[in-house]
């Protein structure tokens, strides 16, 4: 079974404010609940070809993996690993959503191997739970930010 898991979210401030915060992967941690840590392996600012180590807990198991920026637009930032038991995709996107309104979609997208394809029906929930949760912060913080 594939994982594809769509979200989706509107944020009421204006398109390159969602990007500026949420493109960054150093603010990560603050809106994933389930990622403690991320380290540059490659200079900042994000750009293609930049590359991120990411410490996360997900289904009670600590994970480490690194992601790469295969595209980075004013709409669409896709990164990507290939390490560990389930190789993953992660793109957002933006739109606008109205006057100063921005639609966000987080999709997170793969393959899974080993032991986690006999789990992939309870990965994509969990997936879309943490989502969801993820989402609603992301916009908590980016909505009290003057």
């Amino acid at each position: 079974m594939n994982v594809d898991v769509v979200t989706e979210i509107v944020i009421d401030r204006p398109i390159a404010t969602v990007v500026g915060y949420s493109a960054d992967p150093t603010n990560a941690p603050e809106w994933y609940a389930k990622i403690s840590s991320v380290e540059w392996q490659t200079t900042p600012p994000v750009a293609v070809g930049s590359r991120m180590a990411f410490v996360a807990q997900f289904l009670g198991k600590r994970l480490a993996y690194t992601y790469e920026v295969a595209e980075l637009t004013g709409e669409r930032l896709v990164m990507g690993t290939t390490q560990g038991p389930f190789p993953m995709e992660t793109t957002y996107t933006w739109a606008p959503g109205g006057a100063d309104r921005t639609r966000m979609t987080l999709r997170n997208r793969g393959v899974p191997t080993g032991f986690s394809k006999l789990t992939a029906p309870l990965i994509v929930t969990a997936i879309r739970r943490a989502n969801r949760k993820d989402l609603r912060n992301l916009k908590a913080i980016i909505e009290a930010r003057p």
